[in-house]
């Protein structure tokens, strides 16, 4: 058979762009949704029990809808709502008739491999494909692979997919090799309904995994250390229906500071959790940006003041996120000095450079690992594209102070996280817009599949 042609409908925004003129400094405030990866792994957790889950302030982003199909494509209810529903999602997975993720719904999300755990403690088996989501480098699962077995599940790969059976999961010892937000995750679901107890060592500290942790203990999991490098599950029979709400994004927080900095605003961000941003102010401190905390949910930024160099080296929680380390580099572009942006977690998270370099950043890489920037520099407008999640958000950041209108294309990587961005910048002063495409055939024939 040819290649099938996607429908149109399901392409919207696909293809969208953003227009932005700079030199608007943003003023004014700004509220934080909630968090996007925090989220995903808590829309997995309802997996677990056949009683109904309510899921409060989750974002309303590309990568949810994502989550949402993959839950009915299962046999689960999913109802998400928005407006008035406050952005709360009901999750009922009593008839879970299809424990499979297919490839065609999951290739764009690397969080489907969080349905690994659950699926198998829930039913026995589960099929899930190798998981997809940004082009920045491996991000291997085999520590999910490797404490499943460890409690008992084989595991084997057929055509891109892994399947995982058991008869019964036991508690186990996990120590992992390496520290993973997504396999901390995974196992933690799978511990909770495991026979005894399982401990796991050298866990992800990260907030998104103590809000698992929370909505896991609310549903009657018993889970000791979650924020902690150790943590302790004892199994239950059984969890039961619980309410949630999910923690502020603090990358989006983070985002959103470097925003008010680099344009020289006077910035309020609300509706964030100050205690999760720690390593984010005290570099802008350091870069000499004028940092108010205003209460443990909101802080102003006011970047009237010259920037200094500062270096960056990203690492896991509560360290520098890997997360935030484009955004800091378009602001370092504007700083006096040298900044040196070393990347520890991903080994191709500079795909950001080539396209500042295009708008006039002085940006040289030494290694796949570390870059040097010279700045400040001039930006001027170009059109650049976007090639990951965070990498758009540093491409916004930079055409906000460049020098005329600034094309970026696909967005759509931008709207995975980032809730109406455009439109929240826009109520502080940014000049930004959303341009759709008008389909051409061969455009469509360029994404047909």
């Amino acid at each position: 058979m040819g290649a099938r042609i996607r429908p149109l409908r399901e392409l919207a925004g696909f293809m969208d762009k953003f227009v932005i003129r700079g030199g608007n400094p943003l003023v004014g405030s700004i509220r934080v949704s909630g968090a996007k990866n925090s989220a995903l792994a808590c829309m997995a957790a309802p997996i677990l029990t056949d009683e109904e889950v309510i899921l409060e302030n989750i974002p309303q982003v590309r990568d949810i809808e994502t989550e949402r199909k993959l839950l009915a494509a299962m046999g689960a209810e999913v109802e998400l709502g928005y407006g008035r529903a406050q952005h709360r999602t009901t999750i009922n997975c009593r008839a879970l008739t299809k424990p499979v993720a297919e490839y065609e719904i999951v290739k764009t999300m690397r969080a489907s491999a969080l349905v690994l755990g659950p699926l198998v403690a829930r039913s026995g088996w589960a099929r899930v494909s190798m998981p997809g989501g940004c082009a920045i480098g491996a991000r291997p699962i085999d520590q999910h692979i490797k404490g499943l077995e460890k409690m008992g599940v084989t595991i084997a790969q057929e055509h891109g997919y892994l399947v995982a059976r058991t008869e019964r999961l036991k508690g186990a010892h996990i120590v992992f090799d390496l520290i993973t937000v997504t396999g901390t995750e995974d196992l933690l679901m799978a511990a909770v309904l495991a026979e005894g107890e399982t401990i796991m060592e050298n866990c992800a500290r990260e907030p998104e995994v103590t809000d698992l942790a929370t909505l896991l203990a609310a549903m009657g999991a018993k889970i000791e250390g979650a924020g902690t490098s150790t943590m302790r599950v004892q199994g239950v029979t059984r969890l039961h229906g619980a309410r949630h709400r999910i923690n502020p994004d603090r990358i989006e927080a983070g985002t959103l500071l470097a925003a008010g900095a680099i344009t020289g605003g006077d910035l309020t961000v609300t509706n964030c959790n100050v205690a999760h941003l720690g390593a984010p102010i005290a570099k802008l401190q350091e870069m000499g940006v004028r940092v108010e905390v205003l209460g443990s949910d909101s802080v102003r930024v006011r970047g009237d003041g010259a920037l200094h160099a500062a270096d960056i080296s990203t690492e896991e929680y509560p360290g520098f996120p890997t997360d935030m380390q484009g955004q800091f580099m378009a602001l370092a572009t504007q700083a006096e000095g040298v900044s040196l942006i070393k990347e520890n977690i991903f080994e191709n998270r500079f795909m950001h450079v080539q396209e500042l370099v295009r708008m006039g950043a002085n940006i040289k890489i030494d290694s796949r690992t570390a870059a040097r920037v010279h700045g400040p520099a001039k930006l001027s407008a170009a059109a650049v594209m976007c090639s990951d999640l965070r990498a758009s958000a540093s491409l916004v950041l930079a055409a906000l102070v460049a020098d005329g209108e600034s094309i970026l294309d696909r967005v759509y990587h931008m709207d995975r996280g980032y809730e109406r961005i455009e439109e929240k910048l826009r109520g502080v002063g940014a000049q930004i817009r959303r341009m759709g495409n008008i389909f051409a055939p061969r455009d469509v024939e360029m994404v047909a599949r």
